[in-house]
């Protein structure tokens, strides 16, 4: 995997049901390195501290090959690298073969894959309507955040290199079809609900769909 992209984002005002609210994933490419820390993408705006930023949000990241597949949808929107909020465009990076827990050394940071992304009304609004929301789920390649266990810069074309893999777990791609199912598979529950990679509410949430007997 090969960083294409680096994009952060400037406070962004929109209204929302009567209400003026800001968000931050408005993100275009910037010419520099960016920072990452364990909380958050230097310079990045995180308007909802509530759903972003944190130890197991700190850096979104997105694939460069699901891009075509969004712009055929979305033809006539505003294409840029970082137009689904992401502060990474990664190139080669394959859902199905990337794993939660994978530990990565890129640029100067250590990396390790966290959490899934649910896709909130912001995203909606960006893309026009809400009905992308049940397309990105329905798709089934949501990205991937970012816990930084080694703060540092990364740049465009670092490569990500796997430092280390858990014994037992689960790819991207799963996690997020997992989260979203109304049939969980139970040996996957098992795995995601015992993963230190994710916050302990998630952890707690795919304990509650374990079936006893």
């Amino acid at each position: 995997m090969q960083i294409r992209s680096t994009n952060i984002a400037k406070p962004t005002t929109f209204i929302w049901n009567g209400k003026e609210e800001i968000t931050g994933i408005y993100k275009t490419p910037t010419n520099n390195p960016i920072y990452l820390t364990k909380n958050e993408v230097i310079g990045d705006e995180v308007s909802d501290r509530k759903h972003h930023g944190g130890l197991y949000k700190a850096c979104y990241m997105f694939s460069v090959e699901q891009y075509p597949y969004w712009k055929k949808l979305y033809p006539n929107l505003n294409w840029n690298w970082g137009i689904f909020g992401e502060n990474l465009t990664v190139s080669n990076f394959n859902e199905t073969q990337v794993f939660l827990g994978d530990v990565y050394k890129v640029g100067e940071a250590l990396v390790r894959i966290a959490q899934y992304r649910e896709p909130c009304y912001k995203f909606g609004y960006k893309f026009g309507t809400q009905a992308v929301l049940k397309q990105f789920i329905e798709h089934g390649y949501g990205g991937t955040y970012l816990s930084i266990l080694k703060e540092g810069t990364v740049a465009v074309n670092d490569e990500f290199i796997l430092v280390k893999r858990p014994e037992n777990s689960l790819t991207v791609a799963q996690l997020f079809h997992l989260a979203f199912a109304k049939e969980k598979d139970q040996n996957l529950l098992n795995i995601a609900a015992n993963s230190e990679s994710l916050p302990p509410k998630k952890r707690v949430i795919f304990n509650s769909y374990i079936k006893t007997i």
